[in-house]
């Protein structure tokens, strides 16, 4: 199963198509992560839940067991211990953790207790003392910027018989000096941690209080592991934290990096290397991110600027420190500087208080900027939170299922409308892998993060092919390779336009 594409848990329009595929349980994407190891007397089973950077926390968590002995098995039953890496973004994806481990609890009982549970990452912080106290689900409990620690708790708690937790946020760790087991890689594409936390404190969201405040990762540390995956043959970067663009550095001797600087040095190490960034907050996009965007050809032509909401008042009661109008001249400026840009964004539905016209102001909004993709939720009131202490959820459920639906139907609309615009024209493919259709058609991305599949032919994992898009659908272009090429010859010769449209 592919990780999912964005910080927050999987979009709900992409999960309905993964559903009739039968690639993932409502809108919970789980990710099996470790190897058949020889190496320690105890095994591990890793299972991680929800964002892009809880799938780079799980890799740094199987780097610091293995250092320590342990191995790694993609066979629960194999297991001697079972961790799961969790979400707390949403009430839902809390409740599907929950429900599974109950299921490991009934395992661990059968197995008179010869099984050890541990749950990591977000739900750890917001949950240690249910999870410990009152429910005695778990015997570790390790929060996101303490897995430097997890060998040490999981020898407490299996010698002493006694839960160990360690869910302390770290205003200095950022793991630079670790190396992600990147066990479920396809060998093109690679997740890379510039900096951990977020500063914003919107008033829905739970992430300050279960990852901290930011710290951003040395700029020496980060090119080296973008140097790293070069040599080893990746073909594409993704440049991972809460709110990328706040990105901020000072080296020992006093110099000062931003993120557009880092994006640039990034872009630099290999041209044949592809850059993206996950996920971004528009207050901090710039105008010399955007002329990164447009001067570097391995910097890809697509930007998340996840909105939320489409009305002002709204987006203040959310405390997202912009205007309505004033993120409307951001998408524009995006699209005047980079021509062809693809733009994505978050939208919630029935935050609190929205009224209907509130409601059609973002599908109005929708339709001004009509992005290519979008992430679509319900509110779902979070603890902690400024919106769970200071306003009430008062817009009925079925109402708010009735508007995120008006919201999917409308991006749907969109996505398709913009995939039928790509007809005829030619695009640089990345590949990725087999189709899950078709072993014998390949999938890969345009750098617009266009899904396309064509005929394999010759082509092989982590090539670059022109492929010239013949049909499509609303999630996915369907074309004609024309040949093997590479980024700086595709900067040269290829462009949207480049064909024109078929008779």
């Amino acid at each position: 199963m592919e990780p999912i594409e964005d910080l927050d848990v999987l979009a709900e329009d992409e999960v309905r198509q993964r559903e009739a595929d039968g690639e993932v349980d409502e809108d919970l994407d789980r990710v099996k992560h470790g190897y058949d190891a020889t190496a320690g007397d105890k095994q591990v089973y890793i299972e991680t839940y929800g964002c892009q950077m809880n799938v780079n926390d799980s890799g740094i968590v199987a780097s610091v067991l293995e250092e320590s002995g342990y191995g790694l098995t993609r066979d629960q039953a194999a297991a001697d211990v079972v961790l799961l890496n969790t979400c707390a973004i949403r009430e839902n994806a809390e409740r599907k953790i929950r429900a599974r481990l109950s299921m490991l609890r009934s395992e661990k009982e059968k197995r008179d207790g010869e099984l050890m549970l541990g749950v990591l990452g977000c739900m750890a912080e917001r949950l240690r003392e249910k999870l410990l106290e009152q429910e005695d689900l778990v015997d570790v409990v390790v929060g996101p910027d303490a897995y430097r620690d997890l060998p040490q708790l999981l020898y407490e708690a299996d010698a002493t018989g006694q839960a160990a937790v360690n869910v302390e946020l770290s205003k200095q760790e950022t793991y630079e000096d670790i190396q992600p087991v990147r066990y479920d890689s396809n060998g093109v594409s690679a997740y890379v941690s510039i900096m951990r936390g977020c500063d914003n404190m919107c008033t829905f969201c739970v992430v300050p209080f279960t990852r901290g405040r930011e710290e951003s990762r040395p700029v020496t540390t980060i090119l080296s592991e973008v140097a790293r995956l070069a040599e080893e043959g990746y073909k594409e970067v993704t440049l991972l934290g809460q709110n990328v663009n706040s990105y901020h550095y000072t080296d020992a001797d006093g110099t000062s990096v931003s993120f557009a600087e880092l994006v640039d040095r990034v872009s630099r190490v290999s041209p044949e290397m592809r850059v993206r960034y996950s996920t971004s907050h528009p207050k901090d996009c710039t105008d010399d991110l955007l002329k990164v965007h447009r001067d570097r050809p391995n910097v890809c032509n697509y930007i998340h600027l996840p909105v939320q909401h489409g009305n002002t008042e709204v987006l203040d009661r959310m405390r997202r420190t912009y205007t309505r109008e004033e993120y409307l001249a951001l998408t524009e400026r995006a699209k005047e500087l980079c021509p062809g840009v693809s733009l994505s964004t978050d939208l919630i539905a029935g935050f609190c208080g929205e009224t209907e016209a509130q409601h059609e102001d973002t599908l109005s909004l929708m339709e001004a900027v009509r992005y290519d993709h979008a992430y679509m939720f319900k509110y779902s009131e979070r603890p902690q939170t400024y919106a769970a202490r200071k306003y009430e959820d008062d817009v009925p459920e079925d109402t708010k299922q009735r508007r995120l639906e008006e919201i999917i139907e409308l991006q749907n609309q969109h996505a398709k409308e913009s995939n039928e615009e790509e007809i005829g024209h030619v695009h640089t493919v990345l590949v990725e892998g087999p189709s899950k259709k078709s072993d014998a058609q390949f999938f890969g991305r345009t750098d617009t993060n266009k899904g396309v599949v064509f005929d394999r032919e010759d082509y092989e994992k982590g090539d670059y092919v022109r492929v010239r898009i013949e049909d499509c659908t609303s999630s996915t272009l369907l074309g004609t390779a024309i040949e093997k090429t590479t980024l700086e010859a595709a900067a040269r010769t290829d462009s949207i336009t480049t064909e024109p449209a078929l008779a």
